[in-house]
């Protein structure tokens, strides 16, 4: 079995499940609680928060603790909504048109209740363009949301420029980094951001813990009201265990060295399919500028759905989306200019921190045995 669908998921690092089993024997008590019980809690979920700083180069009162990069996103996009808008129908905000669900869908939520949302268009890279940015900025912009990284794809956006015209013109900027954490740099200060969001999973953590960087002086309103847990910006009681895990895995993803190696052995995967297959199988995406574990390709002419289900033993993803027994094409190919024929045929390999040549050429060799007509 050889998994190449790191950017779905990750193995938990046997570090983060070390840190979490430490935390399940001896910290029971609510981290809230000021006696014997929950000192031991509450030391852990601080010593994460501060390991989550580390990794951002931010201080850990900036760190939120969230479930996951969906709760991060919706907590960035609803929370400065709420607590800004004092004029529902004028408030304006600012996307990509290749972002994912998890921050799409908050703003269509939002055009509901009487926000503007302009999405920018993206270039044949996937990359948006920070002029673009710049001419759709309004007087009333509340928020600009560009995600670090694609995660189909693995296009990395010009933040750092992007968040540079939303400075100089007062406007917050929120990056999605769920992609990006532990493959690339992620500072904030370095990318000018004043929210990021991250998911625990995408970088050798469990599923169900992620957070959420709020720059110092950044107005947020809770999604989650309560007992004012997280600064007051997120209620409910902090799962000890699962901070261990994010902490422990921000000590690992703050190592970027294996990337290196991580993108010779994407290379080595575009060269075998290139000779496989020639030009029956095209390169998505601009590999100067993409996330060193991704590899987005498509076979010209066929589905890639199809393709996978024919796989055996390797975990991939598929570019389009099947509804009915029909499939359609990536959203985030077709804003790139992918015509459908060669988008139906997408396939994405992600690639991490535990994969071996050996792993990559006996993929190469099962999809070269696969009968394309």
């Amino acid at each position: 079995m050889i998994y190449l669908d790191h950017n779905a998921s990750t193995p938990i690092a046997p570090a983060v499940a070390e840190a979490m089993r430490a935390a399940l024997d001896s910290a029971f008590g609510n981290p809230s609680s000021l006696h014997w019980a929950g000192a031991p809690a509450r030391a852990i979920v601080e010593q994460a928060r501060a390991e989550v700083a580390a990794l951002l180069g931010c201080a850990a009162d900036e760190i939120v603790f969230t479930s996951g990069g969906t709760e991060s996103n919706n907590l960035a996009l609803k929370g400065v909504f709420y607590a800004h808008a004092g004029d529902l129908a004028h408030a304006h905000f600012i996307t990509s048109a290749v972002e994912h669900a998890a921050v799409a869908a908050p703003l269509r939520f939002l055009e509901r209740l009487g926000a503007r949302v302009t999405r920018l268009p993206v270039d044949g890279a996937g990359r948006v363009d920070p002029g673009d940015l710049e001419r759709a900025l309004r007087p009333d912009t509340l928020l600009i949301s560009i995600m670090h990284a694609n995660n189909e794809v693995g296009a990395i956006q010009p933040i750092a420029a992007c968040a540079a015209v939303a400075r100089a013109h007062g406007v917050l900027f929120h990056t999605d980094a769920a992609q990006s954490i532990g493959k690339i740099p992620a500072r904030v200060d370095e990318l000018g951001v004043d929210l990021l969001s991250l998911a625990g999973h995408k970088f050798q953590a469990p599923k169900g813990v992620g957070a959420l960087y709020v720059r110092q002086g950044t107005s947020l309103e809770p999604l989650l009201h309560g007992a004012g847990h997280e600064g007051g910006r997120r209620a409910g009681t902090e799962s000890a265990l699962l901070a261990a895990g994010l902490g422990a895995a921000s000590r690992l993803a703050a190592d970027l060295s294996p990337m290196g190696r991580v993108g010779d052995l994407r290379e080595r995967l575009w060269a075998g399919l290139r000779q496989r297959f020639g030009d029956r199988v095209v390169r998505l995406g601009d590999p100067a500028a993409c996330l060193p574990n991704t590899l987005g390709c498509a076979f010209v002419g066929q589905r890639g759905g199809q393709i996978l289900a024919r796989l055996d033993g390797i975990a991939a993803s598929a570019g389009s989306a099947c509804h009915a027994g029909e499939e359609t094409p990536s959203a985030v190919l077709r804003a790139m200019g992918v015509e459908d024929t060669v988008a139906l045929g997408g396939l994405r390999f992600s690639l991490g921190r535990e994969t071996t040549a050996k792993d990559i050429d006996t993929a190469v060799a099962r999809l070269g045995a696969l009968s394309m007509p």
